[in-house]
């Protein structure tokens, strides 16, 4: 199946390691970077679809760029092969904006798109534009939500159960205590937030102090250089927090240049391929991982559903909760070998 795959800029990310490759199904032309060709500044989706002349009608609209996203790319054109639907438009905003992310959901609906998956990168001042669109799409949201919308559903990890699992990991990985900083891309972003305070609220009455939180902007060269300065500014920093998938690998980076492997521990969100490394060799003590793939394999097959005036897919609670895992080096071989046969590699 051609795929179809939007972005506004090219960015620029190191190679595909090999369990990269067989984790996040890179293909051609369309890594989670961006990388590839774009025309000027907008950029337009390329490829074709598998109905003959049917234009595509759905899309899934990331928050940022990232190889987390390549993995749930990857499910959402698995899902339009097994409809036999024309393939979904996959929108990544490059610089991780919101107003680059509305440009891109207005641009959809001036094609004329029906059903709008999005991971809304600023929730709580988007209601109106969020409603205004599911008014001429069925609109739903995956891996963060806008609960106060007029969406339809919500796909993903329950952010604040995954926060508590994250700070699970941290009270294991600092028995002794002490002071922890996280980096996130937006924590205004529905994710963070409930990831934040999931973290909080399990260190509640522990030795363990939350010093602060820094933001990027889903700026990733920003995310390695946030890490590297609270190394110096802040040196009893005994533990960094890695809220967004690729501020594990920007911490783990950092850390190591630093020569502090070891001394300063690390927990992630996700399976990019600098933290999976980083778990092998024990420099990140464990991650959460959600499951990217199911969230566009998931959302691809509601957003059909619902073209077809078929809302039974839909729980009472508007609410499909995909599980997270909390991998560590001691079950990090089971897990690759797992998703290396579930991505087909």
């Amino acid at each position: 199946m051609t795929t179809q795959f939007m972005f506004r800029r090219p960015t620029t990310l190191g190679a595909c390691a090999l369990t990269l490759m067989l984790l996040a199904g890179c293909h051609n032309g369309s890594n989670s970077g961006g990388s590839g060709s774009a025309s000027g500044t907008t950029g337009a989706a390329t490829g074709g679809s598998t109905g003959g002349g049917d234009q595509t009608q759905l899309a899934f609209v990331t928050n940022n760029a990232s190889d987390y996203w390549t993995i749930c790319h990857k499910g959402t054109d698995a899902a339009a092969k097994d409809l036999g639907i024309p393939t979904p438009q996959f929108v990544m905003p490059a610089d991780g904006s919101a107003a680059m992310q509305k440009q891109d959901v207005n641009d959809l609906i001036a094609k004329g798109v029906k059903g709008i998956a999005i991971s809304p990168k600023d929730p709580a001042n988007e209601t109106d534009f969020l409603n205004s669109v599911a008014s001429k799409a069925n609109l739903i949201t995956s891996d963060s939500d806008a609960a106060t919308s007029n969406r339809l559903c919500y796909i993903g990890t329950d952010n604040h159960a995954a926060g508590v699992m994250a700070g699970k990991l941290i009270k294991e990985a600092l028995p002794q205590g002490g002071k922890i900083l996280m980096f996130v891309g937006a924590s205004d972003a529905q994710n963070a937030h409930d990831r934040i305070s999931g973290v909080q609220d399990e260190l509640k009455g522990s030795n363990i102090q939350v010093a602060g939180v820094r933001t990027d902007d889903a700026d990733h060269a920003r995310a390695k250089q946030n890490a590297a300065d609270a190394l110096v500014s802040m040196p009893d920093v005994v533990g960094m927090v890695g809220i967004w998938s690729y501020n594990g690998p920007a911490i783990y980076s950092a850390v190591k240049g630093a020569n502090k492997a070891g001394k300063v521990k690390i927990i992630a969100f996700d399976q990019e391929a600098d933290t999976m490394t980083g778990i092998q060799d024990g420099t990140i003590y464990g991650a959460v991982v959600q499951d990217p793939y199911a969230f566009g394999y998931q959302s691809i097959k509601l957003l059909n559903q619902l073209s077809k005036g078929d809302k039974s897919g839909i729980p009472a609670n508007k609410l499909i909760i995909v599980p997270t895992k909390a991998i560590k080096k001691d079950n990090i071989a089971g897990y690759l070998a797992d998703q290396k046969k579930k991505m087909g590699g």
